[in-house]
């Protein structure tokens, strides 16, 4: 008799491999079918790349969810079998797949984007329990229910906003890729171990999922020989999206604040680029070249070495999301102080939010050198001196 364990570690390696054997597969049907992305002048390649990579992850998570696991778990709660609780996820994650291959080969407007997104989000909520229909107020505070059509809605704007926030970042090899492995791996370590309400099915449907990216990226990873395109970075963001809510509904607050600081790097550039842009007098939706891996690189850091620096960035709000799940009240309100100081001071110092906006820093210089001091002071009061003189 062999032990589920074993069985579950020979699912999670032929996943792998699936992904590993597809992704040359996908990379020739990517050039035939028009899927490539051409150098312009935002684009980081020097040659057309094939951009499809997606269907690969796709392809491998879909036949470990609905054919190998649904073999070897015989246990059912009250989603029913392991297939039962699968299937809408493959199904909405199929929406999203055909909306980022479309995109990928025609460059889709906005807005079909979006109805796509809204699709594959309603079926979720409606077929599944992955829904945004309670939620615990950090650090002592009360537990909020929501009425059926106030879940509907918040649950499709936190699909929605993960699946933009992870596209955002899609912008160097294997950035997207590495930051999702390391982000699903804590999230699979928090589900098991901390979630109050978790089953095993959700553990076993983000490892399988960090097996099919993992066996991508290889392939993904500087020098990159394809893509995850539209296709695979939209169906990522929105797994994410989908898998993390089981945290954000949960009774203990540290789960909720949880898959929010494991999603640090996507959230904050989205947050950041919102910020900057509506500072800048610009559309908050326009893109723009201040992302964390465009000032990166433009501080003179190498296409690799960017991505380094930011699994790195990743690797630490996972960390913190792991330390927050053992620490006590207070050292969770001290971390998260110190979370969001480290991410401003990080975010000028690198001038993500714009040339000369940084408060954060002014105000430690303010503090900690006199001369600054006195010269702030100095200048204060000169601009009250003008200001009272221009009203008399």
């Amino acid at each position: 008799m062999i032990p589920f364990a074993l069985k579950y570690i020979i699912v999670v390696i032929s996943t792998l491999i699936i992904a590993a054997l597809a992704t040359p597969l996908v990379r020739f049907l990517s050039f035939r079918i028009g899927a490539v992305d051409n150098p312009n002048a935002r684009r980081i390649n020097k040659v057309p790349m094939p951009t499809a990579g997606g269907l690969a992850i796709f392809i491998a998570f879909s036949l470990a969810a609905l054919w190998f696991l649904p073999g070897i778990v015989t246990h059912i709660n009250y989603h029913g079998t392991y297939f039962d609780y699968a299937l809408p996820l493959v199904l909405a994650g199929g929406i999203i797949i055909v909306t980022g291959l479309i995109d990928d080969i025609k460059e889709l407007r906005p807005l079909p984007k979006l109805l796509g997104m809204l699709v594959a989000a309603s079926i979720i909520w409606v077929f599944t329990e992955f829904r945004f229909d309670d939620f615990k107020i950090p650090f002592g505070g009360p537990m909020i229910h929501f009425p059926p059509w106030l879940s509907f809605v918040l649950t499709i704007l936190w699909i929605v906003t993960i699946t933009n926030a992870v596209n955002l970042i899609d912008g160097l090899d294997g950035l997207v890729s590495g930051v999702s492995v390391i982000s699903l791996t804590t999230m699979g370590i928090v589900s098991y171990f901390f979630l109050h309400d978790s089953n095993l099915f959700l553990t076993l449907t983000i490892f399988i999922l960090v097996a099919a990216i993992a066996g991508f990226l290889p392939y993904n990873y500087h020098p990159a020989i394809i893509y995850l395109g539209d296709t695979g970075a939209l169906f990522i963001g929105f797994m994410i999206g989908v898998l993390s809510l089981q945290g954000l509904k949960n009774s203990t607050a540290v789960a909720v604040v949880t898959p929010m600081i494991i999603l640090g790097v996507p959230l904050t550039d989205t947050v950041v680029a919102i910020i900057r842009r509506t500072l800048s007098g610009q559309k908050f939706y326009e893109a723009d070249r201040m992302h964390l891996h465009h000032r990166l690189l433009s501080l003179g850091l190498t296409h690799r070495g960017t991505v380094l620096v930011i699994y790195a960035i990743s690797f630490v709000f996972s960390l913190i999301s792991l330390l927050l799940n053992v620490s006590s009240r207070l050292g969770g309100v001290l971390l998260m102080i110190a979370l969001v100081l480290g991410v401003l001071i990080l975010s000028e110092l690198i001038g993500i939010f714009g040339e000369n906006r940084t408060p954060v820093l002014n105000l430690l210089r303010f503090i900690g050198n006199s001369s600054y001091r006195q010269e702030s002071i100095a200048n204060w009061k000169e601009k009250r001196i003008l200001k009272r003189n221009s009203k008399k």
